[in-house]
């Protein structure tokens, strides 16, 4: 049984500490076997957890979620504690650094005019503190781990400070379809097809740029749209006393257009 006081309420030092005993000899040995490849996920899942969390506007869910993020960061952070490299507080520290640092309009003698010019200055601070001299440079830093539309979108906001980029979304929408045509070849041809599709969401993308549009929300709409579709034409079938798998695709477009107009 290891000694830990209980409490009616609990802080953060409480949960960095049963990490550590978690961790410790006598602790959880799913807990001990733990590094940083095998929670990296959890990480992630936590992450869109509590994102899930805020769409809903649910407080106390996005209570909960936050809490499951928060464990992550004190997880990991325990980890490299007992390697020796560095702790919880040193990751307190690094963030009120970089907080002080990227904010010289309030913790320094820097005037702005508003968030615009707030967002300009915290990138060049950025370029300078990650010492990138060159634009291909922030462009190489955008994590690769990111979802591949939100990668995309930041790479090609990047490009778009260089000057590389059109005026305006006619443009992206004009290369959308050239890209799609070229798609169109590369699938009768059965070749470069994993290229030319990534193109096509590449530049998709670029269209959600220009409209002020999330592509990752965009996407995420398309798929509840596209499952809540479903849903209503399978029920629809189940009502003629039919089932999905014996029906013809004819049958289905069918049903699938009458579940669309009923959204119209």
């Amino acid at each position: 049984m290891i000694n830990f006081e209980q409490k009616k309420l609990y802080n953060v030092s409480d949960l960095a500490e049963i990490v550590r005993i978690l961790r410790a000899p006598g602790g959880c040995p799913w807990d001990r076997e733990q590094d940083h490849h095998t929670i990296r996920r959890n990480l992630l899942e936590e992450a869109y957890e509590a994102a899930e969390a805020i769409d809903e506007n649910d407080p106390d869910h996005l209570k909960e979620e936050l809490g499951d993020v928060l464990l992550q960061v004190v997880f990991h952070a325990q980890m490299e504690k007992e390697a020796g490299r560095f702790d919880l507080n040193d990751v307190a520290d690094g963030i009120c650094k970089k907080l002080i640092y990227r904010h010289p309009h309030v913790f320094g003698d820097v005037t702005v005019s508003g968030s615009g010019e707030v967002l300009s200055n915290w990138e060049e601070l950025k370029r300078r503190e990650k010492g990138q001299t060159t634009r291909a440079d922030s462009m190489d830093a955008v994590a690769k781990s990111l979802p591949g539309l939100w990668r995309a979108e930041k790479m090609q906001k990047k490009a778009r400070k260089a000057g590389f980029d059109w005026p305006d979304v006619s443009g992206a929408l004009d290369k959308l379809e050239e890209e799609a045509k070229e798609l169109r070849s590369a699938v009768q041809d059965d070749t470069n097809v994993t290229e030319e599709l990534g193109d096509v969401l590449f530049a998709a993308v670029n269209v959600a740029r220009f409209t002020d549009t999330d592509p990752e929300d965009a996407m995420g709409g398309a798929c509840e749209k596209f499952a809540r579709r479903f849903r209503r034409m399978e029920e629809m079938a189940q009502s003629q006393g039919n089932q999905l798998e014996r029906m013809t695709l004819a049958e289905m477009d069918k049903l699938w257009d009458r579940a669309k107009q009923e959204e119209t």
